[in-house]
């Protein structure tokens, strides 16, 4: 009888043991599938091009300092899909016109964005996480100030996005990103220039095309 309990005890530790070490390792292998990240950007417009009809001439965009706001989910440790949010005032200007520079006043945009991306690790650790991404952003025009013209239209339009970047860990939860994305953002503007002459209307085509640059802090979840 005494052997019988003693076998029984032995097994039940064994199989105590067994169950730990497959949580431990089940523990070991997962991974969080949702992360946040809060940065700071700058909306860099270098690349702004128009073909304005009637008085010809170019568009002057101003850049921008924006907060920002992402979720991503990741798929697998590998692929994952992040949507990005911000929006950012810009002043415009019509410049080297048959008229001179036109004020065109000020609109705020918002692009919503939708990235697949790619992560790479760089070691065993996963502290240094590099990532490649593209996807599509859909932009808001919203809140026009018309300057120096009677009014300024903006159509809402589809865009793509192209993304890189990388999280730097901190510790299992927090990190540190830096983050550069290209838009690729075009639309039909129509200017109201009755003030300037009667039955005036301008319409042009715009490319914005902004560069962002972040930085910022995140969290896994």
């Amino acid at each position: 009888m005494r052997k019988i309990v003693f076998a029984i005890m032995a097994l039940s530790l064994m199989t105590v043991n067994f169950v730990n070490a497959q949580d431990k390792e089940e523990k070991s292998t997962e991974f969080k599938r949702w992360q946040v990240r809060l940065r700071g950007v700058g909306v860099v417009t270098p690349n702004e091009s128009a073909k304005i009809g009637i008085i010809g001439g170019d568009v002057e965009i101003s850049n921008a300092f924006i907060p920002e706001l992402d979720f991503t989910y990741f798929f697998t440790e590998h692929f994952a899909a992040e949507l990005i949010l911000g929006t950012a005032k810009h002043e415009v200007k019509a410049v080297n016109t048959a008229a001179g520079n036109v004020d065109l006043g000020s609109v705020w945009l918002l692009p919503p964005t939708l990235t697949a991306q790619y992560h790479f690790y760089t070691s065993d650790k996963k502290i240094f996480k590099p990532y490649i991404g593209a996807g599509l952003n859909y932009t808001f025009f919203y809140n026009v100030k018309s300057g120096g013209v009677a009014d300024v239209e903006y159509d809402n339009a589809l865009g793509y996005a192209a993304q890189l970047g990388f999280d730097l860990m901190l510790d299992d939860k927090f990190f540190i990103n830096v983050d550069a994305k290209r838009l690729f953002l075009s639309t039909d503007v129509t200017v109201d220039a009755s003030n300037l002459a009667p039955g005036l209307s301008i319409p042009a085509k715009v490319d914005i095309d902004p560069w962002l640059f972040g930085v910022g802090v995140g969290m896994k979840f």
